[in-house]
């Protein structure tokens, strides 16, 4: 690393004599990378920052973004941030379980959230914040949460009640709180890649899969999967991470410039995210190739019932003061 500074500040210094003094620099890179296709939620919201990025910062800043696991896939990404190999990130939040804040988790738990408000208590309060700033010991800083949407299962058969799930393979993220959910309804996890998850439906490698609308639709998943039913049972999103060295290392003018295109990213991935779910389900149901089932409060209480003993199963896991600190957040009531 010490030998690519010298030659970079050798580079500037031989630059400087030949442009007489004049102001050389070159603009600083930060490398987004992420594993969705660029139309989702998440892939306009990050080429909408690298826009405004660019705008404020007149140029000082480059942001290059990689979609669709073009340089690292879920596995990989989190530990390209730490080594400094790319600048920012947007993983979901199951990704900080295995990294070690297992607190991250909470998210994970089934019927935590009734809706968008009740999730925006947690992600724009205090609770939210507490939570990335859990993540500076690993070399990471937390500075936002983008929403995608809320999950529900899809399989190649009907599915009205819990009981409908079981025996059946679905995948799931790496989550160790997604795989007692599943195992709680009698279903058996398979945890693979992002990328990996539409072949696994094509060749029946698993049965089934849970996603947002928006996650499911852009990746076709509606040409392989028969049923989906809308259980809004869990909620996917994702927090915007940046190398903390890096992040702590630019000039302070360009570092609120960049918070500045952060937020404004923020509020516009948040409002794209239930948009490209409302119209992606219309989408999915005009297909023809996916039977969609709503189901009534009472079905979906019936979910939410077999589903909760997870909270409990997993508090000592979690913590129970993160579980209450939301609880609390949202008014939960179980």
């Amino acid at each position: 690393m010490l030998s690519k500074i010298t030659k970079s500040l050798a580079v500037l210094a031989v630059a400087s004599v030949f442009l007489a003094g004049s102001a050389v620099a070159e603009p600083i890179v930060i490398k987004f990378s992420h594993v969705v296709a660029q139309d989702t939620p998440k892939g306009l919201a990050a080429d909408f920052f690298k826009k405004r990025a660019e705008e404020l910062t007149q140029g000082k800043v480059t942001v290059e973004v990689y979609p669709n696991s073009q340089l690292y896939k879920d596995k990989e990404e989190m530990e390209a941030l730490q080594l400094g190999a790319v600048q920012m990130l947007a993983p979901s939040l199951a990704k900080f379980g295995p990294l070690g804040v297992k607190d991250f988790e909470v998210f994970d738990l089934p019927f935590i959230f009734n809706d968008y408000d009740d999730l925006h208590k947690v992600t724009k309060g205090p609770a939210g914040k507490a939570l990335l700033d859990k993540l500076a010991p690993k070399g990471i800083l937390g500075l936002a949460y983008w929403d995608n949407g809320f999950k529900s299962f899809s399989a190649n058969s009907p599915m009205k009640t819990p009981a409908d799930l079981k025996g059946k393979k679905f995948r799931i993220q790496n989550s160790k709180v997604l795989e007692e959910q599943m195992r709680t309804i009698k279903a058996i996890p398979q945890m693979l890649a992002f990328s990996e998850v539409y072949q696994a439906l094509q060749t029946g490698v698993v049965d089934g899969a849970e996603n947002p609308i928006s996650n499911f639709y852009t990746q076709k998943m509606h040409e392989v999967q028969k049923y989906m039913t809308i259980t809004n049972h869990g909620y996917l999103g994702y927090a915007v991470i940046v190398n903390k060295k890096f992040w702590e290392g630019l000039p302070a003018d360009i570092r609120t410039q960049l918070e500045t295109a952060l937020n404004e990213a923020t509020d516009y991935a948040n409002k794209i995210a239930k948009e490209m779910n409302d119209r992606d389900l219309a989408s999915v149901k005009a297909s023809g190739k996916t039977e969609v089932t709503t189901l009534t409060p009472e079905e979906r209480a019936a979910f939410k019932a077999a589903m909760l003993p997870v909270h409990d199963k997993m508090a000592s896991r979690i913590g129970q003061e993160t579980i209450d600190s939301f609880y609390k957040a949202v008014d939960f009531k179980k």
